[in-house]
């Protein structure tokens, strides 16, 4: 509107940029932080928001045609700003790259190599056909069939073999820990 009487409040005319937007600061900052605050969910965001649009409201104050909708014009920078802080997050969050699995300590690292030394060293001290089976059953992970087969024995055996062994394993390794 060309010509209109340019105003930010009706008891001021032609206020400066500083005033105006210290003006509107005092009154309305808390609520625009609210507002902010229940579109991006985090109140130091929202704050960052509000403050970005005061920002722009003082350096484009020159601009605006009617003082009197100010507020207006803030109030829909706010929101507009807050829509881009979560269409940002979203593609951040899409974007981010997967974590790494988690790695083991170096202490669990040395727990594992001392059990798995344990568990090798009682293996070792097993009879053959003990030591054979748990080896196929676990370390190959074959079925109790085709233990059978590789070792020429009976389903039966293989199930005896390896409950004798595990019950010797275990024996060992309680005595060690």
């Amino acid at each position: 509107m060309a010509g209109a009487v340019v105003r930010a409040a009706p008891e001021k005319l032609d206020m400066t940029a500083d005033e105006a937007v210290t003006q509107l600061y005092s009154n309305h900052y808390r609520s625009l932080v609210r507002l902010a605050g229940l579109l991006v969910r985090d109140e130091p965001t929202a704050e960052e928001v509000v403050q970005e649009c005061f920002i722009a409201m003082h350096d484009g104050w020159g601009r605006l045609r009617e003082e009197d909708k100010a507020l207006s014009y803030l109030k829909q920078a706010v929101v507009n700003r807050s829509r881009s802080v979560l269409r940002h997050r979203q593609v951040v969050d899409r974007n981010a790259p997967k974590p790494a699995p988690d790695m083991p300590s170096a202490e669990q690292g040395a727990i594992t190599l001392l059990e798995r030394s344990a568990v090798i060293s009682a293996l070792r001290a097993l009879p053959d056909r003990q030591r054979q089976a748990l080896v196929l059953r676990y370390y190959a992970d074959l079925s109790e069939a085709q233990i059978a087969e590789m070792m020429g024995i009976s389903k039966g055996a293989v199930k005896s073999h390896t409950a004798r062994g595990m019950s010797s394993l275990r024996a060992v390794l309680e005595k060690t820990a």
